[in-house]
């Protein structure tokens, strides 16, 4: 981490190690079952392949550490909760206010996912972390598994409403990927996995 925030510790600084293992210490916690530190490998393996797009990269990476750090399925506020935890976090390490800024911003975009075209980091991160819907059928069902597991307290109407809402919202968006390799490689396939799951949530 201590890279990735621009600066070198000295013998007076917090050590970066104990934010890290703090950081994957949420990342294991029981309630996931998709959000877990598989997910954040793979959010942090698509980073690096969208590098090329990103104003600064780095910040991005240090984003998707953040992103989900916070995590309850029950609450709605896990994205402001994760992005309080960054600023917190990074101003601690003596990251400079406008690269904390900049990590807080980006955590609260993946509540909706919806980066302007003209935000690299933002389109980065958030193709970065939707990239998943376009899975190899396997994959994704193992991935829809998993979602419904984190929300196994909510009952299977109540369930089947909501995730068909998430996913028409999402199928209507007109387009889910803002970088072009995003565009290229996992539009089509999203889109696919998605309506599939839309048609089986619908026949259950």
């Amino acid at each position: 981490m201590a890279a990735a925030t621009g600066r070198t510790p000295d013998a007076s600084s917090p050590a970066p190690d104990r934010y890290a293992d703090e950081l994957l210490r949420r990342w294991t916690e029981p309630q996931r079952r998709y959000h877990t530190t598989d997910h954040l490998a793979a959010v942090l393996d698509r980073v690096d392949a969208l590098a090329e797009y990103a104003d600064d990269v780095h910040l991005v990476r240090l984003a998707a550490w953040f992103h989900d750090a916070v995590y309850l399925p029950q609450r709605s506020t896990n994205e402001e909760r994760s992005a309080r935890l960054a600023e917190r976090t990074l101003t601690e390490l003596g990251v400079d206010r406008e690269r904390t800024e900049e990590v807080s911003r980006l955590v609260l975009l993946t509540r909706d996912h919806t980066a302007r075209d003209d935000d690299a980091n933002g389109t980065v991160l958030c193709d970065a972390d939707l990239a998943i819907l376009a899975s190899p059928a396997d994959a994704y069902a193992r991935y829809a598994a998993a979602v419904r597991e984190e929300y196994g307290f909510v009952p299977d109407d109540v369930y089947r409403a909501g995730r068909s809402d998430v996913l028409r919202r999402l199928l209507g968006l007109p387009r889910l990927f803002r970088t072009p390799y995003g565009q290229r490689h996992w539009e089509g396939a999203s889109r696919r996995n998605m309506a599939g799951e839309l048609e089986r949530l619908q026949r259950a």
